[in-house]
């Protein structure tokens, strides 16, 4: 399966932070925002991604993430001129999606939860359709959301309904079978002329081939798309860390534990980073290996 994560747009809510930098670069507490989603595919197992941005930081993120070597990973870089919605990263990523199935997943959200690795796994070994992941909230009018009946199955879905017919928004991470390089090849703008996400995922709820996975009350779902959620996702992400000594969304540790790389790479990564907490977080690592 191959990854792609949007991490496109003006970042617009988020001035004057993102007037110069791209939102996904912003930090949330203490790694860059795109660690987060890039951390999700890499516990999914996937380990190809391509990386979509504006023309003017997708250097910035090749600054920041290179060839993806150093983590075991395989990145490349692509353009999206202008946001003309979320579908268009399949339009954009064609080439590079080839025969395989696909995972997208949006640049600004958070995933946390223990059972999220399975959840992920399973998602990505599905051969055919498709896997949306759905997180219970107060204010669906805001979300897609996604309506189901009482064995968990999707029976509709909707974008930012007055009157939602459930309180399952639709979070940004998606899993597709190599069919949604034509759906989304295939579809119209809408009234906001975009491509949108829900269009593809309405296209296999008519195939009767969307499946749900549910994130319970023990995930955390978070976007960071405005100044009050981007602290709150720091200080929730600084409280879990702080209170536990474990990191999260730790690319160099999902690297090491699921054997992308090994210790003498892990080493070279911490050295440069040794004199603050991150830095000693991987060498820590290193003493954990070392004793078992």
């Amino acid at each position: 399966m191959k990854g792609i994560v949007l991490a496109g747009g003006s970042g617009t809510r988020l001035y004057p932070l993102t007037l110069a930098m791209s939102k996904q670069l912003l930090p949330v507490y203490d790694k860059p925002m795109i660690y987060y989603p890039i951390s999700a595919l890499m516990l999914a197992g996937i380990r190809d991604v391509l990386i979509i941005s504006t023309p003017t930081d997708v250097p910035r993120f090749r600054d920041l993430l290179g060839d993806g070597d150093k983590w075991g990973m395989k990145f490349e870089y692509a353009v999206q001129p202008k946001p003309e919605g979320l579908a268009q990263a399949f339009v954009i990523g064609r080439n590079f999606v080839g025969q395989q199935s696909v995972s997208l997943v949006l640049g600004d959200n958070i995933f946390y939860g223990h059972g999220l690795s399975e959840q992920l796994q399973r998602a990505a070994k599905q051969k055919s359709g498709a896997t949306i992941f759905a997180y219970y909230v107060k204010d669906p009018e805001r979300y897609g959301v996604v309506e189901l009946d009482d064995e968990k199955n999707a029976l509709s879905l909707e974008e930012k309904p007055l009157h939602p017919k459930s309180n399952y928004a639709v979070t940004g991470l998606y899993f597709y079978d190599n069919a949604v390089l034509e759906i989304a090849a295939g579809l119209r703008p809408s009234k906001r002329g975009e491509l949108e996400i829900t269009d593809v995922n309405f296209e296999y709820l008519k195939r009767r081939e969307l499946r749900v996975e549910l994130m319970g009350r023990g995930y955390a779902w978070l976007d960071t798309g405005t100044h009050e959620s981007l602290m709150q996702a720091s200080k929730f992400i600084e409280i879990i860390e702080q209170r536990q000594g474990l990191k999260v969304a730790c690319p160099e540790e999902i690297a090491f534990r699921m054997g992308y790389i090994d210790e003498a790479q892990l080493a070279r990564i911490a050295e440069p980073m040794r004199k603050n907490d991150y830095g000693l977080y991987l060498l820590s690592l290193l003493d954990g290996a070392s004793a078992s």
